[in-house]
């Protein structure tokens, strides 16, 4: 399966000129013979905006406009937003089938910061991978793939792709440079890690997105600008990572304190 991240600089609190720019690059996605596509964090409304004024449910109207867009384009689409439920604003992700239908949805379990702790709810539970094409896919968001044990959690679940859709600023480059390949050889899966490009309103975002292989490998990197990643991933890969690094396997569980 061809797998496609869109690294971005979006319109801050302009919904419709991100949704009329994703049409585009979805479009081109598709051409490119991808058969999903994945957005960063927050990527509906932007990341650094007070996040209240810009929630929305997760079948509002941004949900229903991109269901529309992937089955024009024959994509499942992976996109951060601010998602209201209630009185709560979640961190969340959501998964959209190419025919129309939710496959997905998650909320941040790790906020970070005083900024997010302000604006958001912590969600109360991991995701459980969704099947798309013959693979199970997991969803973490940002700052949850630095906890080793989120993402071991995802894996031992079944997932063999993780998408995280994220937000990093240049100090944390050693993110997607060393977490998320380790995060992905240490678990045998592909995990694609999808950040913003530009500013936002004084925020300088990293860019560095990437796709990394179950063997540790990049498969594609971005720069610091505006990007669409493609890459290709297989079972195949997946079988050869375990028999090489099969830590999975081999792990002893009856000898780890869980600790607080």
């Amino acid at each position: 399966m061809r797998i496609a991240l869109w690294q971005t600089t979006g319109r801050l609190t302009d919904k419709a000129a991100n949704l009329a720019a994703l049409s585009r690059t979805a479009r081109a996605a598709a051409a490119a013979g991808a058969e999903l596509l994945l957005c960063p964090e927050c990527w509906l409304g932007g990341y650094n905006a007070v996040q209240a004024t810009l929630a929305e449910p997760s079948d509002g109207p941004a949900a229903t406009a991109i269901a529309t867009l992937a089955r024009e384009t024959g994509l499942a689409i992976v996109y951060g937003f601010a998602e209201q439920d209630g009185d709560a604003i979640y961190n969340s992700a959501i998964a959209i089938g190419p025919d129309g239908a939710r496959l997905g949805l998650y909320r941040k379990l790790h906020l970070f910061g005083d900024f997010e702790r302000g604006e958001y709810s912590p969600g109360a539970a991991f995701m459980s991978p969704f099947t798309y094409r013959g693979w199970k896919i997991g969803l973490l968001i940002c700052y949850d793939v630095e906890f080793p044990e989120a993402v071991r959690h995802v894996a031992l679940s079944g997932a063999d792709l993780l998408l995280i859709p994220t937000a990093l600023t240049p100090e944390y480059g050693c993110v997607p440079g060393a977490i998320v390949p380790a995060r992905a050889v240490e678990n045998q899966i592909f995990v694609g890690y999808c950040n913003h490009a530009g500013e936002e309103d004084g925020l300088i975002y990293l860019g560095g997105s990437c796709i990394a292989g179950p063997d540790g490998r990049p498969l594609a990197v971005a720069g610091a600008g505006e990007a669409l990643l493609l890459a290709d991933i297989s079972h195949a890969t997946l079988q050869a990572a375990a028999t090489l690094f099969p830590y999975r396997r081999d792990r002893r569980p009856d000898l780890y304190n869980s600790q607080d």
